[in-house]
């Protein structure tokens, strides 16, 4: 024969219908060392990893004599060893009992093992199944819920077995174990209704109650009658609860549930209890950019605006004054029962700077201060119990125009003032530099009446009008039509700069603080008077006409 052994051997393997891949069935007759040898029909037995057939307790779960399934790994590897594996076998007849679950409907049950992208993972009888978000519970469930290592009832939905793959359903298990028990309380939820139920899951907006087949949603609103920010602050996921039935609507099997409906309402008769004017203490529960929220009974809150905080810092911001938690008093400013609004006061519980200022000063009173900023209409000097008072530019100097007059002053100067008005309803108080001086202007006219001749340098001109210099601090204008009898149009040919020149005052235009003067009022003053003159004392000629007359 010129065939050897191995040939023989090799030839035969190919008439067995044995292939790798295959689950075979085969009996345990011994060990070797790390190997379990187990005898499938072949030439020789094959080989399986002893720890393929170790328990959790990591003890042998077989014996010599006992027949197992595996699936042939191998006929002949590099050593001329036929490999078989017993997890492998495990595995195919698992796979087998789950495609039998999937097309009988029955429940199935694994661990979910990891999280992974659109899911989890999840270990059903040793085969790896995917497990899609959406269908790990009736509600979709949160971020933070942890469910991995946990073990649910689950249906097989889908079995590709070209790709190995198994997507399993535990709200399919759910919905099917509701079914019934929904039916049944279905027909006795009735608006006003009192029932018990489980808290199944929270969210930012509410928390769904389970009443046994139905969830219900506890709007974050029907919690509490005090204001909440999450429902987690009073509900826990488990917790059983009292709620009442709000709304239910049967065809589209919706439940709208409330807790604080239970209790009585705090808003009721709430002006009787708390009048305007009430001073109380309460507890600030949130901060907000436009004041605090003040909690002044459990379900009771009131608006602090910033407004409200602080006599003299209108818009200073809240957080600086307050702190979540900060036991403040507070005021009753306004109620609105119907939409449910109280508006409080802090400042109100403090003296009012303005007031006791007013009480303390009046006009005319000289006050001492810091400049605390100079803006485009004034002064703002700060007085004390830390209020402000204003110098408008208009009453900060008699001779020179305002825009002018602030310039020579600077933030964090001390001046003195003089107070010209104190409004302590409106908080404003009035000051006036100027006013510590008496005034040229007024001091000049004091001296020269409406009618007063009186004598100045001429320092500005153009063709309407001339500016003259009556003193330092006063100065006059006259008009082209005020220059001479005849009319004048251009003033510049009459007059001109550095002329002395004589007029009356007609009038005082006390916005500008210019006298209005008139050369043409004078001549026609002093033309008046000696026609009067002539009138009163006759002529040597008249008497003479008059002799004649009387002897005629």
């Amino acid at each position: 024969m010129s065939e050897n052994f191995a040939e023989l051997f090799q030839e035969s393997l190919k008439n067995f219908k044995m292939r790798p891949g295959d689950l075979v069935k085969g009996r345990l007759v011994g060990f070797d060392g790390k190997y379990a040898l187990i005898d499938v029909g072949l030439k020789s037995e094959g080989v399986v990893p002893i720890d393929q057939f170790m328990n959790a307790d990591k003890e042998l779960d077989v014996k010599v004599g006992d027949e197992v399934d595996v699936v042939v790994d191998a006929l002949v590897d590099a050593y001329g060893e036929t490999r078989l594996s017993r997890e492998k076998a495990k595995r195919a007849a698992a796979w087998l009992r789950l495609v039998e679950a999937h097309e009988k409907n029955t429940i199935v049950q694994g661990v979910v093992s990891s999280k992974v992208k659109g899911g989890f993972t999840v270990e059903v009888q040793g085969v790896r199944a995917f497990l899609p978000g959406s269908l790990v519970d009736v509600r979709p469930i949160e971020e933070d819920v942890n469910i991995e290592g946990k073990e649910f009832d689950f249906k097989i939905i889908k079995v590709d077995e070209k790709r190995n793959n198994i997507v399993v359903s535990r709200r399919a298990v759910l919905e099917a174990e509701s079914s019934v028990e929904r039916s049944k309380l279905l027909g006795h939820l009735e608006e006003g209704k009192v029932v018990k139920g489980i808290v199944k899951n929270l969210t930012d907006y509410g928390a769904f109650i389970d009443l046994g087949g139905v969830d219900g949603l506890l709007h974050i609103t029907d919690i509490s009658w005090r204001r909440i920010k999450l429902p987690s602050e009073v509900l826990k996921m488990g917790d059983e609860v009292t709620v009442v039935v709000l709304k239910f609507d049967k065809d589209r099997s919706r439940v709208s549930l409330g807790m604080k409906q239970l209790a009585k309402d705090p808003w009721l008769d709430i002006k009787a209890r708390y009048p305007v004017g009430t001073r109380l203490t309460g507890k600030v529960t949130n901060l907000t950019d436009y004041g605090c929220f003040v909690e002044i009974e459990a379900g009771v809150e009131g608006l602090v605006h910033m407004s409200e905080m602080d006599w003299t810092n209108k818009n200073i911001r809240p957080s600086k004054l307050v702190q979540v938690g900060t036991e403040v008093d507070v005021v009753v400013l306004d109620m609105d029962e119907e939409r449910r609004r109280i508006s409080l006061g802090m400042k109100q519980c403090e003296g009012n700077p303005w007031a006791d200022f007013s009480d303390k000063h009046a006009k005319g009173d000289r006050v001492s201060g810091q400049i605390k900023s100079i803006t485009d209409f004034g002064i703002f000097v700060g007085l004390e119990g830390n209020i402000d008072g204003l110098v408008h530019l208009s009453d900060i100097s008699w001779e020179e125009p305002g825009e002018q007059a602030v310039q020579t002053y600077k933030k964090g100067d001390a001046i003195e003032t003089v107070i010209l008005a104190i409004d302590s309803a409106r908080e404003r108080i009035s000051l006036g530099i100027k006013q510590l001086q008496n005034d040229p202007f007024n001091n000049y006219l004091n001296e020269h009446e409406k009618g007063t001749v009186v004598k100045g340098r001429i320092v500005e001109l153009d063709k309407k009008q001339a500016i003259v210099e009556l003193t330092p601090d006063v100065k006059g204008r006259i008009k082209a039509s005020e220059i001479a009898i005849e009319k004048v149009e251009d003033a510049t040919e009459y007059l001109k700069v550095d002329e002395e020149v004589e007029a009356k005052i007609i009038g005082v235009g006390r916005k500008d603080r210019l006298l209005n003067l008139s050369i043409r009022a004078m001549y026609e003053a002093a033309a008046n008077k000696s026609f009067e003159e002539q009138a009163i004392n006759p002529t040597l000629g008249d008497l003479f006409k008059d002799k004649m007359q009387d002897d005629e």
